[in-house]
């Protein structure tokens, strides 16, 4: 009863609850967003809402008393939401034997994706500030991952209703034999993509076959060559160990719609996708980043701005799926940017998001990728401009032709989001800030010189 349902598309945060699953023998709670999250996908978890919180006595959880003397809550509708977001944080936090009070940064991160129209948020941050000073209430991690393991099965589990199948393979050979036998089959990973087709669209998506359980999926490795995440890795697992390698790319990771997606939503998915305004792309093919994919014939990798050819058309096989995601290890001359312009700052769609990466000999250009999203029907890298930049001195008069190439590089469309006109001039001068920020030190101070003569 307490589970809300607001938008019915992941955005407003009232349905949010928490899930529990095993991961590498540990219980792991994360909050998702439940109006876009299919039913079968629930098998062999656990599922948390509001009403889990109360204890056997009737009294309140922390959580809900911190919300209750904070004023955290007016006309209730999304309280529910809230107070689930801030129970994850807070497990997350007593959790840790320093049983630190999560600083308004991270609480923050934790209510990115839920939406209150009455407190103005501050009560509600206070309340989660507040959270961990009060009495603990423990939680039973090691009774709730013996009744996982209780749950635990092999072997593709298959669902059939009202006509249509859904299969949830556990290896990537169930799962690529499944694809050339039904080739037509809408491929589901985290659902926040799929979830609105239903919700939003009303569409009948017939038979499904589900990627999140698959083992070879779920995993990330890396060597001195890079990273290799698996296509079902969450998008919140890829870009904490992602940002390690390339730390230019948090805020971008930060503002990639909201905590609760984030945990749900893949990276293979998002890059599968393929759509023309998704933030992961452009960051990762300005870094090099190649995608292998899967069938039953065996492993073909490409690079990843490869895949998309046109507008929501990929270079895939119909019995193909994404399998892997490689992401280079950055090179020690390089550097590198990556920028998101919206409306909102936190779990908005970007208008322009803009990557931007150059190797330096010296301050001779050596090597340069540019990517956007946002400027086309894919995202795509920006080819005249990266050659009005390569091979010369990065400076001023470099980073000029730079930005005049960026007009002959994309035609931009006008929408909601933002006009031609607009998201031209700020891909130009976005290539301008990158160069302000990584310009030589001899240039710098070249110009530090000029300002004060």
């Amino acid at each position: 009863m307490g589970t809300k349902e607001g938008c019915a598309e992941g955005d407003c945060g009232a349905c949010t609850v928490v899930t529990g699953e095993l991961k590498n023998g540990e219980v792991e709670l994360k909050a998702v967003n439940a109006c876009i999250q299919f039913v079968p996908t629930l098998n062999g978890k656990a599922l948390f809402t509001v009403e889990d919180l109360r204890g056997g006595d009737g009294s309140l959880h922390p959580v809900q008393e911190a919300m209750r003397d904070c004023h955290g809550s007016q006309c209730g509708f999304c309280t529910p939401g809230f107070v689930m977001s801030l129970w994850a944080l807070y497990l997350e936090s007593t959790s840790k034997q320093s049983h630190i009070t999560p600083g308004e940064s991270e609480i923050r991160q934790a209510i990115t994706g839920n939406l209150c129209r009455c407190t103005g948020y501050r009560p509600i941050i206070d309340a989660g500030k507040r959270m961990c000073a009060l009495p603990k209430v423990a939680f039973d991690s090691n009774q709730l991952k013996g009744a996982l393991k209780a749950l635990e099965s092999a072997g593709t589990s298959h669902y059939h209703h009202g006509g249509a199948s859904f299969y949830s393979p556990r290896t990537l050979a169930e799962l690529t034999t499944l694809r050339t036998g039904q080739p037509s089959a809408t491929l589901l990973a985290g659902g926040t993509d799929v979830g609105l087709w239903v919700n939003k669209s009303f569409r009948e998506i017939g038979d499904i076959i589900y990627t999140g359980e698959v083992a070879e999926l779920k995993t990330i490795s890396g060597d001195e060559g890079g990273l290799t995440i698996g296509a079902a890795v969450s998008l919140n697992d890829a870009y904490a160990v992602v940002k390690k390698s390339y730390p230019e790319m948090n805020e971008m990771w930060e503002r990639f719609a909201s905590t609760p997606i984030r945990n749900a939503g893949t990276l293979g998915g998002n890059i599968a996708n393929g759509s023309p305004i998704g933030d992961s792309m452009p960051a990762l093919i300005a870094v090099g980043a190649e995608v292998t994919l899967a069938s039953v014939g065996g492993l073909r990798r490409l690079a990843l701005e490869d895949l998309y050819i046109a507008y929501q058309k990929k270079a895939m096989q119909p019995n193909e799926v994404v399998a892997y995601i490689h992401v280079p290890a950055p090179a020690p001359e390089m550097r590198f940017r990556t920028y998101k312009l919206s409306k909102r700052f936190d779990s908005d769609i970007s208008a322009v998001c803009a990557a931007f990466m150059i190797s330096l000999d010296g301050d001779t250009i050596s090597s340069c990728r540019i990517a956007f999203g946002g400027m086309a029907a894919t995202p795509r890298r920006a080819t005249l401009a990266e050659g009005a930049l390569l091979g010369n001195i990065w400076d001023e008069a470099t980073a000029r032709r730079g930005m005049q190439a960026l007009g002959q590089d994309y035609a931009p469309l006008s929408d909601m989001r933002a006009s031609a006109g607009y998201r031209l001039k700020s891909a130009q001068n976005l290539l301008y800030r990158f160069f302000l920020e990584t310009r030589p030190v001899d240039a710098l101070r070249n110009d530090e010189l000029n300002v004060f003569a």
